[in-house]
């Protein structure tokens, strides 16, 4: 997959998912704009890897960050042709009934407000331009209930939601929106859903996760024609036909 001269936008490229990704675009000829809260850590990968990447610190909770952070993506670049909705967190992990109300609501306000400010200033750039790919990451949460996870459960869903209304109101004008559903990956995440003790995923081995570097060649491939029939739709890393699509084993 080429993707020599396009301008992507990756949010939580501090680390994991986001971090691998950037690499994995850049080696394809992106430039990447790395957003992410922690500013040391995305100068860094910045600086790793090279003049086609800047660092944008930004909180994806706050609409005017998010928007500066377009912003700042198309005064460098003179463009943006893809954003990556990564950006998410889990903690705390609790029950329903004993969660902190003001630590719940953020993360909706990063999982899901986050995803709709991202697509919010990124849709009329693209629609100006000619259209955009605006790929969120999604999770088996966003589709069943699990014990401790009912801010992470909701957050997800909701953003899955948003992907179908952004696929059905801006097909027409170029938009090409989809998510990615990655099955559990070897992230600092899985340490903290370890921690918890609660739920299923709580008790899968560390050899049971993915390498980073999967999703992040699934991103890749979900930015060419290959993946227009999943268009509005979710791709799952789970299913072992998709797998064999982005050639990954």
């Amino acid at each position: 997959m080429d993707l020599q001269g396009k301008n992507v936008m990756i949010t939580g490229a501090s680390r994991g998912i986001g971090a691998e990704t950037a690499r994995i675009f850049a080696k394809a000829g992106a430039n990447v704009a790395l957003v992410a809260r922690s500013q040391s850590a995305i100068a860094q990968l910045a600086g790793e890897i090279g003049p086609s990447a800047i660092a944008i610190p930004c909180d994806v909770s706050r609409y005017h960050e998010v928007a500066a952070a377009v912003e700042a993506c198309c005064t460098a670049f003179g463009g943006l042709d893809v954003l990556i909705g990564n950006a998410g967190v889990i903690d705390p992990i609790s029950h329903l009934s004993t969660s902190d109300p003001e630590a719940w609501g953020h993360v909706i306000d990063i999982n899901l407000k986050g995803v709709y400010y991202g697509m919010r200033a990124a849709m009329p750039v693209m629609q100006a331009s000619g259209g955009g790919t605006i790929i969120t990451i999604s999770s088996g949460a966003a589709h069943n209930a699990l014990e401790g996870w009912s801010h992470y459960c909701t957050s997800k869903a909701g953003a899955a939601m948003l992907t179908m209304c952004a696929h059905k109101e801006g097909a027409d004008t170029g938009i090409r929106a989809m998510g990615l559903s990655p099955g559990t990956v070897a992230t600092d995440m899985q340490h903290q859903i370890k921690a918890s003790g609660l739920n299923p995923v709580a008790q899968l081995d560390w050899s049971d996760h993915i390498p980073a570097e999967w999703p992040a060649k699934a991103l890749l491939w979900m930015c060419g024609p290959e993946a227009d029939e999943y268009l509005g739709d979710e791709i799952s890393l789970r299913d072992p036909d998709i797998r064999k699509k982005i050639g990954l084993s």
